[in-house]
Formats: structure tokens, C-alpha cells, sequence
């Protein structure tokens, strides 16, 4: 038993876990950049469905075994702290693409699309606890409108990219999605989502094992579990959204790395629904403190940084980045201090 081990054995499993996570992670940003080419469906919706779900499944694990032990903070502020903790990894990949500003050279209506509708999930969960405390078997309604509102985004998403009504001015810097399909003409795309779910898998006990090294941590150490949820198990778990971020942009599949980003921040929102769901005590919104909302108001701010990054699209910064990285950044260190 994880409880049963002395701290600095708890912190060694976690240390393992997150690092499990982090090689799990590099291979399946080429996976999904493969599939992209063989589906013909785009990085951008490659990575804002597939590679941000399955990047965001040690995340899910985390929250889902927070709620059904009863820990509302760490559930919640798990999800919402990595949607923050994501948003920074965009702006940290920007500073490795020195050609131009990352949100310029990326344009894709797609992402667009998502960062539109991402915002729009997060105010959800403040409708959800500015509403009296209605349930239905302990779940709150809302709780399951963001299950319809996250599949009526990924019909959009796939729409916006088939059928675009607008479309980015194209400037030197401009990367677009192009196929490279003789690299894997002699792969189905079946050949390719088997190793891809069977990352899925370990990435799913990294993340139960995170979930139960944040519970001896919290108790142990007597730290918050807002602290905890948002600051560790967080970014421990959203560390395949740093590598496959940094990957994809050192690959030049830009809009993979941004659709990655987004999507999993999107996909994230569904952590609060699994976790409402785990909590059997009433409705998770209510039950969680207002630090834990706190967290959920920088990952709005951040999103809606990003968001006017990617329509104003600013080639070049006077540092080398973006006026939206170099915001974002700020943003998350003022948080966390």
C-alpha cells in the first residue's frame, strides 16, 4: 500500500509515475501526428480529440479517484488546475519556435473554433455553483450538459476544418497542415491506434498512482489539497501535454501542438463531470472551496489571452514571443506566488 511507504518513497512513486507519464507521452505526439496524415482528418483535429483526450486520461484518473474517496478540492482543482498549467506549456513551446510567433505561424480555424468554445464550457461550472444545490442522484444537471456541449464542440470542430467560412491570411510564416504520407504508406491507421491505446492503458495506472501518492502527500504534509490538486497532481499529469507540445512544434506540426492544447483543456472541463459523478455526497460545485474556483478563473483568463493571440496574430514580439505568451506566463507565475 501506497499509505504504508515513508514520504520520501511516496514522493520517489510519484516521481516515477509522473516521469512513466512524460515517455508515454513523446511517443504518442508522433502516433497522432501519423494518424493525422493516414485519416486525412488534420492535426488540428487530431490533436484537439484524440491526442488531447488520451494526454488528458492520467488527469481523468486523478480527479475520478479524488471524488469517489470524497475529496471535492482535489478532484476539482486537478482538472481546472491543469487546463491552467496546459495554457503555459503553449507559451513555454513558443519560446522554442523562434521563427515566428507560435499563434501567428499556426493559423487554423479550427483552433479558433476551440478556443471559442472552451471558454464557453468553463463558465459552466460558475453557473453550476451560482444555482441552488439541485441534484439527481447526487449529480448535478450541469454536470451532464458539459457531456453534450463537449460533443457538440468536436461536431463543430471537424465542421469548422471540412467546411471553413473563414480562412487566415497566409504570410511567409504560415504553417499549414500538410500530409507527409510516404513516411507511412505502408501503415493502416489501425496498425497505428494500437500502440496508441496500449500507451492509453499505462498512462491510465501513472495517473491512479499520482491520484493516491496526492492523498499520503495531503494528509501526511498537512498542505491544502487546492495546493496539491492544482500545483502537483496537475502538472504532474498534464506533463504529456508539455512533451507532446514541445515535440510537435520541434516536428513543425503547429497546429497539432495548439489543437493538442486546446482540445485537452476542453476535454479537462469533463474531468469535473466524472468527478460530480464520483462524489456521492451531493453536487461536487458545492462542495468545493473558493480557491478551487479561484484556479478556474486563471484558466478562463489564460484561455481568453490565447484566444485574441490566435485572431490578432502578431508575427513577432519584442522578446521573441507574443504579447499572448508572454501574458499567459505572467498570468500563471502571478497565480501560483
Amino acid at each position: 500500500m501506497i499509505s504504508e511507504l515513508p514520504i520520501w518513497g511516496v514522493f520517489a512513486l510519484f516521481a516515477l509515475a509522473a516521469v512513466t507519464i512524460l515517455f508515454c507521452g513523446l511517443r504518442m505526439t508522433d502516433l497522432a501526428d501519423r494518424l493525422a496524415d493516414r485519416t486525412g482528418l488534420g492535426e488540428a483535429v487530431i490533436g484537439g480529440v484524440l491526442l488531447g483526450a488520451a494526454t488528458s486520461l492520467s488527469g481523468t484518473i486523478v480527479s475520478l479517484t479524488a471524488a469517489l474517496d470524497g475529496r471535492a478540492s482535489l478532484a476539482f482543482s486537478n482538472g481546472v488546475g491543469g487546463i491552467a498549467a496546459q495554457t503555459a506549456f503553449l507559451a513555454l513551446a513558443d519560446l522554442i519556435h523562434r521563427r515566428a510567433n507560435l499563434e501567428h505561424a499556426s493559423a487554423e480555424p479550427a483552433n479558433l473554433f476551440q478556443g471559442a468554445f472552451l471558454m464557453l464550457m468553463l463558465t459552466v461550472p460558475f453557473l453550476a455553483f451560482s444555482t441552488p444545490e439541485i441534484t439527481f442522484w447526487s449529480v448535478h444537471p450541469l454536470s451532464v450538459i458539459l457531456v453534450f456541449l463537449y460533443v457538440l464542440g468536436i461536431v463543430g470542430t471537424s465542421r469548422v476544418r471540412e467546411r471553413p467560412m473563414w480562412k487566415p491570411v497566409r504570410t511567409n510564416e504560415t504553417r499549414y497542415d500538410v500530409s507527409d504520407e510516404e513516411t507511412d504508406s505502408d501503415r493502416s491507421p489501425v496498425r497505428l491506434l494500437v500502440p496508441f491505446v496500449a500507451l492509453m492503458v499505462v498512462l491510465s495506472a501513472a495517473g491512479w498512482t499520482i491520484a493516491r501518492c496526492g492523498f499520503v502527500i495531503a494528509d501526511e504534509l498537512g498542505v491544502s489539497s487546492t495546493a496539491v490538486g492544482a500545483l502537483m497532481t496537475a502538472v504532474a499529469t498534464s506533463l504529456p501535454e508539455l512533451v507532446t507540445t514541445i515535440a510537435a512544434v520541434r516536428r513543425g506540426a503547429l497546429q497539432l501542438a495548439v489543437g493538442g492544447i486546446i482540445g485537452g483543456n476542453t476535454f479537462d472541463v469533463l474531468f469535473l463531470t466524472l468527478s460530480d459523478i464520483g462524489y456521492r455526497d451531493g453536487s461536487l460545485f458545492h462542495a468545493v472551496e473558493a480557491q478551487d474556483f479561484f484556479w478556474l478563473s486563471v484558466g478562463l483568463f489564460m484561455t481568453a489571452i490565447l484566444l485574441l493571440g490566435l485572431i490578432l496574430r502578431q508575427k513577432q514580439g519584442p522578446a521573441g514571443i507574443g504579447f499572448e505568451s508572454a501574458g499567459i506566463l505572467l498570468v500563471y507565475g502571478g497565480a501560483i506566488l
